[in-house]
């Protein structure tokens, strides 16, 4: 049965934590927000009265309820207007919404003291997009950009009752349309829209400050929605107030840190003398400074400067390096007693540094730093978690962060074509030890920089993001945008222009030179605390070339994307820093039953092919090019979207191992992409409800500390490394058995190794002729092994024939499900070769500890399960795939061509 896509509503903030740091922080929140607390409103919204929209739906006019943080989208849904956006092919019926004006009202009283106080101010923390603000029928603001803070003065507007404040939300297409229809010659955009709401040769997502994936991108749909998407705030104040809270590491070390406390305080009308006072607490919430100074405020923003030292201070540390210690500051004016006159930062005290070393061949090193360490990044690129941010909750984000750290990552790249995450996200982050490159928002073609309107805007965009989020340690690196500057140099964006145009080409290279070279770069050196900046990813800090392996960071798509090389190009392809590189996979059968009935579940039926983003609906062709080529053409959907996992996954492990194995040279490998916008087919290892694909099971041992990168490439050559990102060397045991599929060894060789510290320890390169001895290739298998007091703690098998040629039988593995006291186990028997292992309980919510696996001849292994259900229950909804069971009923079934896409 079709199942609805769940409602996640706004936001909720939780008190968490056990000491007066926590608490206060906890009731604080963020610096400056001065008796800010989110409006206490009535919402109702309306299509708005004369709108074109209203001829094809009528009686839209009327107000209805409407949430606030939210969408239009959801306001539709939610009032019975729309069905659900994610279920089923709904989107092309839904572009309307994005070409309509809608309006919001807010009804609200205000209490007696917040009248008193002799300022006041409404501050809007997102507004999508082009909005017209008005309070009690007078004009208030008019706001162009959604990943801004729209502030406006309300002192002597506000009554104590029956306030109304209305937002007018204009069409962003409207609006921007007539601009770029007239423009002689077009600025690349992204992904045009196949619904007819805007002309292909005319896209608008450029000329927007909006989340650019709201246009369409190829792992999520096309809805141009607009909405109060972040809350609204009621802020008061007497004389003065804090604006802001800054921490500046000026030196840290074992002994002391140095710091530099910034503070922004807005003054009334007059000169006045105030008394500002600085308490830090430690991680346990002891005071380990305090310092109090009278300070001179003039009218208006005043900058105070305040110099602290703490001994012996805790270090923040990515995870893995080190804890992730977090101090407290508190800062006051007059005492205090006001939340106007207070403000907390919660930070970790830490040092970064972007590493670019030149080679003495020309290349230049690209390695983060951190407390004077260098760290091989290992993770993923985040994506919007929703098509409707304020959907997205807390308990969403920790679900999904979690999995990330619980997989051995240890950053996160926020790409730029989404928005600024919410400050839940990077307090989860900092707790975590995740370490986060943060995008600003652009995310591919090309903007309009030579505009110095619309630079200015993302002058004031910029400002605003970082000083929300520059006391997050997790952040280390700013960078200017997603690939635009590639898309001008290797795609023709820039050849095609300058031939059309070469003046106006000219003036769009400045322009870009201009906002992601100087404007933004100044920004961030003005107010980020020493966070480095990058232009561009890839890039090279405009240097000549974009996307360059042997300088700066790499997008690495001819696996996949481009000529579709096979996986074994990734070993070919050894750069200083991978940001991108990816392979598809179609989340689990549970996943698509989401929002595609049964009977709707073809591989070339529409609602699958809606819920395919990539060229347009045809990504499919590419994944089973790329299941063909090793495992063969699959029997069924449910063979489809196993094999696709299984191919994403050892694909995706080829990679990041042959990039920890380059290591120094290579300093990073973040595959693309973490989490999913919507269900559907993407290059996630998380699906949108969370579960975790084959690849996310595999990062956890491919992204351990200590793993084995054995990689054998076409030329028949195995490269055997052995892998510690530990801080301290490693005694081991190395192990090499070559076998046959149905059990037999007939080759073994074992020897003690010492592992250097964060570092790749070569062994040898091995040919196929030295290790098969002659033996059927088809038939054999070879285990490259760590070893600790006889226990293996990382393995990798290499095969030496594609699986669709290898001698894997079927009905291989046994499995029986006990009960073990107060909870499961799963016991597995290999009788033969196993690989890829998928347990599935199916709807039972049951979770095993391990997943997609592979066990050699003869080999045991016993799993815990987590189940609420009987055990009856559980032995019915069990299933366990193998790579040998779906190769054999590929073999020996017939093939339902609408159940199986052909190659074109």
């Amino acid at each position: 049965m079709r199942q609805g896509i769940p409602y996640f509503g706004s936001m909720q903030i939780r008190v968490a934590g056990h000491c007066r740091a926590l608490l206060l922080y906890a009731l604080c929140a963020l610096a400056g927000t001065a008796a800010a607390a989110p409006l206490q409103a009535q919402w109702s919204f309306r299509l708005l009265p004369g709108d074109p929209q209203l001829q094809a739906h009528p009686g839209l006019d009327a107000w209805r309820p409407a949430r606030v943080p939210g969408s239009v989208h959801d306001d539709l849904y939610a009032a019975g207007v729309i069905g659900d956006p994610y279920v089923g092919a709904a989107e092309a019926g839904l572009q309307w919404i994005g070409l309509a004006a809608w309006e919001y009202r807010a009804r609200f009283d205000v209490d007696a003291a917040t009248l008193a106080r002799r300022h006041a101010e409404l501050r809007f923390d997102g507004l999508d997009t082009f909005a017209e603000v008005s309070l009690n029928g007078r004009p208030l603001l008019e706001a162009d950009n959604a990943h801004r803070t729209w502030r406006a003065r309300v002192d002597g507007r506000l009554r104590a009752q029956g306030n109304e404040l209305r937002v007018v939300f204009r069409s962003p297409i409207r609006t921007l349309l007539p601009q770029v229809q007239a423009m002689p010659h077009k600025i690349a955009g992204n992904y045009p829209s196949p619904y007819g709401d805007e002309p292909k040769d005319a896209m608008v997502g450029n000329f927007a400050r909006k989340p650019a994936y709201h246009f369409g991108w190829d792992w999520g749909p096309r809805y141009v929605t607009a909405g109060v998407w972040r809350p609204v705030h009621l802020d008061s104040w007497d004389q003065h107030r804090i604006t802001d809270l800054a921490v500046r590491t000026d030196a840290l070390d074992d002994q002391r840190a140095r710091l530099g406390v910034l503070l922004q305080v807005e003054q009334g009308a007059t000169v006045g003398r105030a008394s500002v006072a600085v308490d830090v607490l430690d991680p346990d919430g002891h005071r380990v400074a305090s310092l109090e100074r009278e300070v001179t405020l003039h009218p208006g923003q005043n900058t105070v400067q305040l110099p602290l030292e703490i001994a012996q201070p805790r270090r923040w540390w990515p995870v893995g390096y080190g804890a992730q210690d977090r101090y407290t500051v508190q800062a006051r004016i007059d005492g205090g007693g006001d939340p106007a006159r207070e403000a907390v930062r919660r930070t970790g005290l830490r040092t970064v540094e972007l590493r670019r070393e030149a080679d003495a061949d020309g290349g230049q090193g690209f390695a983060f730093v951190i407390n004077g360490v260098p760290v091989f990044a290992k993770g993923a690129n985040v994506i919007p978690f929703e098509s409707f941010p304020a959907r997205v909750t807390r308990e969403r984000l920790r679900r999904d962060l979690q999995a990330a750290r619980d997989a051995n990552m240890n950053m996160l790249r926020n790409w730029g074509g989404g928005y600024y995450e919410s400050d839940d996200f990077f307090d989860i982050t900092d707790e975590l030890g995740l370490l986060v490159w943060q995008d600003f928002m652009f995310g591919g073609g090309m903007q309009p920089g030579y505009d110095p309107g619309f630079r200015a805007n993302v002058v004031a965009e910029a400002r605003d993001n970082i000083r929300r989020l520059r006391h997050h340690p997790s952040i280390v690196l700013w960078c200017g945008n997603n690939e635009e500057e590639t898309a001008w140099k290797d795609w023709g964006h820039g050849r095609q222009l300058k031939d059309a145009d070469p003046a106006f080409a000219a003036r769009v290279w400045q322009g870009y030179v201009d906002l992601f070279g100087t404007d933004l770069r100044a920004v961030v050196a003005e107010e980020g605390l020493g966070v480095p900046y990058w232009s561009s990813s890839p890039g090279n800090d405009l240097d000549a070339k974009a996307n360059d392996s042997r300088r700066g960071d790499k997008h690495y798509w001819d696996v996949w994307g481009g000529p579709a090389l096979p996986a074994t190009a990734y070993l070919r392809e050894t750069p200083r820093f991978m940001s991108e590189y990816g392979l598809q996979a179609w989340p689990q059968l549970s996943t698509v039953d989401a929002f595609a009935r049964r009977d709707e579940q073809q591989i070339d039926g529409a609602v699958i092919r809606a819920h395919q983003k990539f060229m347009a609906g045809q990504g499919n062709e590419r994944l089973l090019h790329y299941i063909e080529r090793e495992y063969g053409t699959p029997a069924s959907l449910a063979d489809f979207i196993y094999l696709s996992q299984v191919m994403q996954a050892e694909g995706i492990e080829l990679a990041a191992l042959h990039h920890r194995a380059s290591r120094p040279y290579t300093m990073g490998s973040l595959y693309w992409q973490l989490n999913d916008v919507w269900p559907g087919a993407s290059w996630s290892s998380l699906d949108y409800f969370g579960h975790w694909k084959a690849l996310h099971y595999h990062a956890r041992r491919f992204f351990a500390d200590v793993a084995v990168a054995a990689l054998r490439d076409d030329d028949g050559v195995t490269r055997f490394r052995l892998l510690n990102d530990g801080r301290q060397p490693l005694t081991a045991q190395w192990r090499v058995r070559v076998m046959d599929v149905a059990g037999g060894e007939f080759a073994r060789q074992q020897e003690t190794i010492t592992l250097a510290p964060m570092a790749a320890t070569a062994v040898a390169d091995l040919v196929d002729a030295d290790l098969l001895k002659g033996h059927d290739p088809a038939r054999s298998v070879a285990a490259f092994e760590l070893l600790r007091g006889g226990e293996v703690v990382a393995r990798r098998l290499v095969h030496f024939v594609p699986a669709r040629e290898q001698a894997l039988a079927a009905g291989q593995l046994r499995a029986e499900l006990v009960a073990n006291g107060g909870d499961y186990r799963l016991r597995l028997h290999a009788d033969g070769l196993v690989r890829a292992v998928w347990v599935d309980f199916g709807d039972t919510g049951a979770r095993v500890e391990d997943n997609a696996f592979d066990l050699l001849p003869g080999e045991t292994r016993e799993l815990r399960v987590d189940a609420d259900a009987r055990l009856d229950a559980l032995r019915a909804a069990l299933r366990v795939r193998t790579l040998g069971d779906t190769l054999h009923a590929a073999s020996t079934s017939p093939h339902d061509p609408a159940s199986t896409p052909r190659t074109r």
